[in-house]
């Protein structure tokens, strides 16, 4: 990760994602810097001088909001611009004639302009891409035409109104400085001779005046502009040849300006977006000193004549966190990402704020409008079950005859506490059960929490997907999670099962597959011959939803990814006496701790005081003991035999928290 910015509180930040080279994502944050959303996808990336990673992202100097960057798409490299930081970007238009007035056929998407982002790490030199605070609106850069972003045919482009539109003034490289706040902009050609002549604009770059700075050529190896509003001098430093002695040249402009600017010597711009004049919420006019006047600003001089607020629209507001834009403009929860987790999170008697999917974009002052149809809204929190407790009767039965004594059991959750190498238990029933590990060293605790579905009989489908989703997968244990929870989903909705009735587990690896489970109904006590006709006909109505691709989720905008069929198995018949043998269940989901575990050992050796081991099972189940836990990744056994001694340990109370996590 990058940290490119934390202006105006918000963080832009690039990410390299597991399937990328060359290229990073950028993602900007909410104003508390937490939640993150994805900006641009595959920006690209190149090595700066030192071998430090450059990202191919400018931001654009005196006007907020306004950001350059460059794609890389299909092997080809792009340039894009935003006006409201990162929601939304466009290519940029190329110039209409070349310098020599010739028109310039040049189409969008698939021909534009294309720049180099390279900025300058040395206060003496330009960079390829350049503005200024004290010149609003005003950008040079050097770049190409064409279909992609090329180092050949390179050429000087500036724009004089934020980058709606460029106009080309030179075929070759120069570096340019900025002058009087852009009153003038001084060019030198950057060449590998030496060189004694210079270009002048006073008209934002329309013409160009020749001047000699030096009798004797020089090679060029940096320019100064001395700061100060009254001071327009510049420092030249090079030399005459490799053997010379440092030179310096120093040029004072100041008699070029020959006066002060008066009222007639300014015009009015308006900032806009392609016409539209609200940018990041606001009317913006800018006073601006008239192209070819060559007076000098004065200390007072203010940039910004007006500044109105805009009402809002849907413009003016991104996808919130987990939400992703498709085609249609839209924001959507993302496959990975259950809208409805905000509210589990909180207490009775609290609030939150309930996300419609989108958030106003950081620093925009738009007011009114629809402002309140996009934001957030406070709502309480939902009441929920209790946690921990599980109520029964003394003869099992949750009914009880009116007027008749019941005893009742009452079962709390406590934590097990062990250090032994290992701990075996023996789920006697059916149904899921939430086991959770907590580990804890000194002031660090970390804990992991997955469900297991213990089942006597039950048949599953192997599923295969489109090719698409392999590029996608980064083989972890979260990002199976989430698409084993998009696949039921999908199944649910084309066969309008009970999800309870459907387990949905990704395996590890590519290419990437999964295993379907189709689950008997609950308290069916028809026999076995009953329950395997129900699962033949619910296998036979999803498998042929299968073959006719009927199975299919959005993996993000613009991916669909269709689920198939491959094999179809049965699970083996068990003993079906009323009291099963240990060896008889079957546990159709393992929990997956050891990742968490080996990771935790690694870094805390022999500092691990005690570890808490838990279980909470459903309510309508007993009481259960922890028991060891098979691994689904063939991943190694948990060994203790590097923790500290019992003498060591330090004898502490964790509260037990429960995710409630299922895959």
């Amino acid at each position: 990760m990058h940290i490119i910015s934390t202006d105006e509180n918000q963080v832009f930040a690039a990410v390299q994602e597991w399937n990328q080279n060359d290229t990073y994502n950028l993602y900007t944050s909410d104003p508390r810097g937490i939640y993150f959303t994805l900006a641009l996808e595959n920006v690209k990336t190149s090595r700066g001088v030192e071998g430090n990673i450059m990202i191919d992202l400018y931001e654009v100097a005196g006007i907020k909001g306004i950001l350059i960057a460059n794609r890389k798409l299909d092997n080809q490299v792009k340039t894009y611009i935003t006006y409201n930081k990162g929601r939304d970007w466009r290519l940029l238009q190329a110039p209409a004639t070349d310098l020599m007035g010739n028109d310039i056929y040049c189409i969008l998407p698939f021909c534009s302009l294309h720049l180099h982002l390279q900025a300058s790490e040395n206060p003496y030199t330009s960079g390829s891409i350049s503005s200024k605070e004290s010149a609003p609106g005003i950008i040079v850069a050097t770049g190409n035409i064409g279909s992609e972003l090329s180092f050949n045919d390179v050429g000087m482009f500036i724009s004089a109104d934020s980058g709606n539109n460029w106009r080309q003034i030179f075929e070759e490289e120069y570096s340019v400085w900025f002058l009087d706040k852009g009153g003038a902009l001084v060019a030198v050609k950057q060449a590998s001779v030496p060189i004694r002549h210079i270009w002048i604009s006073f008209d934002e770059g329309k013409q160009w005046s020749k001047y000699s700075f030096t009798l004797i050529p020089l090679f060029v190896d940096g320019v100064l502009v001395e700061p100060g509003t009254e001071n327009q001098i510049m420092t030249f430093f090079g030399h005459f040849s490799h053997r010379s002695e440092w030179q310096l040249v120093k040029v004072d402009y100041k008699s070029i300006f020959g006066r002060g600017c008066t009222e007639g010597d300014y015009q009015t711009w308006q900032l806009h977006n392609q016409g539209d004049p609200c940018v990041m919420g606001k009317k913006q006019i800018y006073m601006k000193r008239r192209p070819g006047n060559r007076c000098m600003l004065g200390k007072d001089y203010s940039r910004i004549l007006s500044s109105e607020s805009c009402i809002c629209t849907a413009a003016d507001f991104e996808c919130d966190y987990g939400f992703e834009r498709r085609s249609d403009g839209k924001c959507f929860p993302a496959f990975w990402f259950n809208p409805t987790m905000a509210s589990r999170s909180c207490s009775l008697g609290q609030n939150f704020f309930n996300s419609t999917g989108y958030r106003k974009v950081v620093s925009n002052n738009c007011t009114a409008g629809v402002k309140e149809l996009y934001t957030a809204r406070k709502q309480q929190c939902p009441s929920r079950a209790p946690q921990g407790l599980h109520l029964v009767t003394s003869d099992g039965k949750l009914t009880a005859a009116q007027g008749s004594n019941v005893t009742f059991l009452v079962f709390l959750e406590e934590p097990l506490i062990t250090l032994d190498g290992s701990i075996s238990h023996i789920f006697t029933t059916e149904g899921m059960n939430t086991v959770t590990v907590q580990i804890s060293a000194g002031n660090v605790i970390l804990q992991d929490t997955k469900a297991v579905a213990v089942h006597e009989f039950f048949k599953s489908l192997l599923l295969s997907f489109s090719p698409n989703l392999d590029e996608y997968n980064p083989d972890i244990p979260e990002w199976r999670q989430d698409v084993s929870r998009v696949i039921k989903a999908a199944l649910v909705q084309v066969s309008e099962f009970p999800e309870e009735r459907l387990l949905v587990a990704v395996f590890p690896g590519v290419p990437t597959a999964a295993e379907l489970f189709l689950l008997p109904q609950k308290n069916m006590t028809e026999g076995r011959k009953k329950i395997e006709s129900d699962l033949d006909q619910i296998s036979e109505i999803l498998i042929s939803a299968l073959n006719q691709n009927l199975v299919e989720f959005e993996l993000k905008p613009g991916v669909r990814v269709i689920v198939y069929i491959t094999q179809l198995t049965l699970a083996p018949l068990v003993d079906s006496s009323p009291r099963h043998s240990s060896s008889a269940m079957l546990m159709l989901l393992s929990v997956v701790f050891v990742g968490l575990a080996v990771f935790l050992i690694y870094k805390f050796k022999r500092k691990i005081p005690w570890i808490n081991i838990y279980a909470e099972v459903n309510h309508e189940k007993e009481q259960e003991m922890i028991g060891s836990v098979s691994q689904t990744e063939n991943t190694p056994k948990i060994t203790l035999s590097e923790f500290a001694t019992p003498e060591e340990l330090m004898e502490k109370e964790v509260e037990p928290r429960v995710i409630g996590m299922s895959i």
